[in-house]
């Protein structure tokens, strides 16, 4: 998969109402014992790898499943890593994001007052942790993506048809 989107997504319209496409989800997939661990919620599917097989960078599948007004049902499907990884990506662009606005203010200022605006300096470090961030996300998710690769499969497979990663 060739992604640069930090949570590669897909949508798919299914010709089952919700309710009975999550029992037949998981039925299929607990059926294909080992290939992925299957938690459901009201209107929510979740498949991961096996912890036997997990590793820092493994993903997972959340499954948001929509009524149509059809009787169909909306399948919208995110990719992503574990929750803390997830969590831990979410704050570093916060804060790094927040370290840029104040930097960019602080030197506004200084212009403003003719000052010497060396905050302006302190942008150029954070915007290249923000990069990093970036490039961080970018090989954990190349080193996930056979992972990736087998929650899709499992996915295609339980549901009998194709569907675009974007």
């Amino acid at each position: 998969m060739n992604s640069l989107h930090i949570r590669p997504r897909f949508r798919q319209t299914v010709d089952q109402a919700p309710d009975s496409l999550q029992e037949h989800l998981r039925a299929r997939l607990e059926h294909e014992a080992g290939s992925c661990e299957v938690r459901c919620f009201s209107q929510f599917i979740s498949l991961r790898i096996p912890v036997k097989d997990q590793h820092f960078w493994s993903p997972q599948l959340n499954l948001s499943l929509e009524p149509t007004e059809d009787g169909k049902t909306l399948v919208e499907g995110i990719y992503g890593p574990n929750p803390n990884v997830w969590s831990l990506f979410l704050y570093g662009y916060f804060l790094l994001g927040f370290l840029a606005v104040v930097a960019a203010v602080v030197g506004v200022s200084q212009c403003l007052v003719d000052g010497s605006p060396w905050c302006f300096w302190l942008l150029i470090p954070i915007l290249g942790g923000l990069a990093g961030l970036y490039g961080v996300a970018q090989f954990g998710q190349k080193l996930g993506a056979r992972q990736t690769g087998q929650l899709h499969r499992a996915f295609e497979g339980a549901i009998g048809l194709e569907t675009d990663i974007r």
